[in-house]
């Protein structure tokens, strides 16, 4: 019985030796075994799923306003609208992923429900590509427009892509904090490699769309439409198929509980209470159990700021007696812990505010850059280059810029700085640094445009190709785009998934994509503005038809000068903000649910 008792003990020793430390368990809810689960086995697993669920959106986003005007009949005002809405609807549904992640389904199961969604909505914008909307066959391209369509055709064709917008929108907040999730923060070599997983999410998100960026483009381009939209649809099945074959190699975070309902008890409970003194005692704020205060793994510690919501977690005479009764009322007393994840989210507002122009501008490259694109020169001997595939300058510059920054400048930074393997360049100065870059592009812009102007022919019926300016001079700016998204979408998932709370992560990588969403709204109300203004007194507006009869130099210098209004806006927003802070891991896995060896 004794050497029986040992055995057992020795083994709950390696149990606990293999275990992860972060609260993390396995498909079966035990705790993850550090050895089979996670690291970079599952992280490369959802690196390679993104890049091909990535190759399947761009495959449809990246030609979708040539689609718009060449099948749909749709101006360019218009096309560029319409894709900037559709565009900020699927970085809106990210928050909706988010939310039933983090408060019900988790990660994993998330990332399955939209990624079926998406795969669904690509079959059947396959199906009504190829049955109704390219007809005759092989129309849409530069020089064969297709017929006119039904309402019920434009109907099913806007179901289609709205249902790819939401798939696409709820997985993608989710799978970026699911990989993440693969590494273990509370162990050293594993929290280095969570730092470079996001690096190596957003090059795989740029290497899925080089593809699609090229080879889809070169097709779609040509008219064939269907075919195009048709890998796509098969590239996010592989994609979601490859997801669920990593299955029990995955580590998960539990969900957490509605976040609403943790947010509206402090506002409610501080509300309350607000005739009450303030003390300076921190001894009179609840901590609360672990139960009452888990917000996930981790405790949060009390900062100052927000003093206001302190009196949520200030313990009265009345709730004292009811704790001691264990009778709290979570609607007049809330753990301090619960406090401060309101406060950590009130933080973050400021800054993911600033983020909003860079989207605007970033936006460009998916409509304004390719209609201007369309209409310069696009052949170099007997090759036609298409004007959406210039983006692949775009995505070649996020690749380099992202090898260059982890194997180079970073060390070099950390060198200067006498941090050895702590931080060198930090999130916010990188963001910063992506909206300086940013404004350079729309400057490069600019100039090309008004360059595109001086050889273009003024009047003509089908205006692709009317100038004689190379489209290759739209290089630098896209170029120059792909260098501030690594400083600023790379620096933005690492900074809200870092400072979101324990039990908001997926949400912290929603801001990041919502900033995008309301980006893509946001440069659509000004093209609207902009047209209004513009076209008073029968004038011909900055953005026509006809783009050698407007001004389109103008807009991107619009931009340049919002975007230098927002860094002016964003520095003391950076410099003001103060980071979250943690206490210890609230759950510690107990001796019988250690992990299998």
């Amino acid at each position: 019985m004794a050497s029986l008792e040992i055995s057992k003990e020795v083994k709950l020793k390696g149990k606990e030796e293999e275990c992860t430390k972060d609260g993390t368990v396995d498909f079966y809810g035990m705790p993850a075994n550090r050895g089979k689960t996670g690291k970079w086995l599952a992280g490369i697993m959802l690196l390679m799923n993104q890049g091909l669920a990535t190759l399947a959106f761009f495959g449809v986003g990246v030609n979708l306003v040539l689609f718009l005007t060449r099948v749909l009949h749709q101006n360019n005002a218009a096309a560029a609208n319409n894709v900037s809405i559709w565009t900020g609807t699927v970085y809106i549904f990210s928050l909706l992923g988010a939310f039933l992640s983090d408060a019900y389904w988790g990660r994993f199961k998330s990332c399955a429900i939209f990624q079926i969604i998406y795969v669904t909505g690509l079959v059947l914008l396959s199906l009504v590509t190829q049955l109704y909307l390219v007809k005759p066959i092989g129309c849409g391209d530069r020089t064969t427009l297709c017929g006119q369509h039904s309402s019920m055709e434009i109907g099913l064709f806007y179901i289609s892509v709205y249902m790819i917008a939401l798939g696409y929108g709820g997985y993608q907040p989710n799978i970026a904090t699911f990989g993440a999730d693969q590494f273990d923060v509370r162990d050293p070599r594993e929290k280095q490699s969570k730092q470079a997983f996001f690096s190596y999410f957003y090059l795989a998100l740029n290497l899925g769309s080089l593809f699609s960026n090229t080879v889809l483009d070169y097709f779609e381009d040509d008219g064939m439409w269907a075919l195009g939209f048709w890998v796509s649809a098969a590239s996010a099945f592989a994609g979601l198929a490859l997801f669920l074959g990593g299955t029990a190699k995955y580590r998960h975070f539990q969900s957490n509980g509605n976040p609403i309902t943790r947010f509206s008890q402090v506002i409610v409970a501080a509300s309350k209470k607000w005739r009450v003194k303030m003390t300076e005692n921190e001894d009179a704020l609840y901590e609360g159990d672990d139960e009452s205060s888990k917000t996930a793994g981790r405790k949060m510690l009390h900062t100052h700021g927000f003093k206001f919501l302190d009196k949520a977690a200030l313990i009265t005479s009345k709730e004292l007696d009811n704790e001691k009764q264990s009778d709290r009322n979570p609607w007049h007393l809330c753990p301090i812990s619960q406090v401060e994840e309101v406060k950590c989210i009130l933080r973050l507002l400021p800054i993911w505010l600033c983020t909003i122009v860079y989207s605007v501008v970033f936006t460009q490259m998916a409509s304004i850059f390719v209609e201007q694109g369309d209409t310069m020169k696009t052949t170099l001997g007997n090759f036609r280059i298409p004007a959406a595939s210039m983006s692949s300058c775009d995505i070649m510059s996020v690749a380099v810029v992202i090898l260059l920054y982890r194997r180079v400048l970073d060390p070099i930074v950390k060198k200067i700085k006498k941090r050895g393997e702590g931080q060198g360049i930090t999130q916010l100065q990188r963001m910063g640094m992506g909206l300086v870059i940013a404004m350079m592009a729309m400057l490069s812009a600019g100039l090309v445009e008004c360059y595109r102007l001086k050889y273009a022919k003024k009047h003509c019926t089908h205006c692709q190709g009317s100038s004689t300016l190379s489209i290759l001079w739209q290089i630098p700016q896209y170029s120059l785009i792909g260098v501030s998204e690594v400083f600023m979408y790379v620096g933005q998932l690492e900074f809200f998934n870092e400072q979101a709370p324990d039990g908001l992560k997926s949400f912290g990588s929603a801001l990041c994509m919502t900033s995008i969403s309301l980006g893509n709204y946001v440069s659509s109300l000004l093209v609207s503005v902009v047209m209004k203004i513009s076209t008073t007194d029968n004038m011909s507006g900055w953005i026509p038809e006809n783009l050698n009869n407007g001004h389109l130099e103008r807009f991107y210098f619009l931009l340049a000068c919002l975007t230098i209004l927002d860094l002016v806006a964003y520095i003391p927003c950076a410099m003001w903000y103060k980071g979250i802070k943690h206490g210890e891991m609230i759950q510690e896995v107990k001796d019988e649910e250690k992990c299998e060896v």
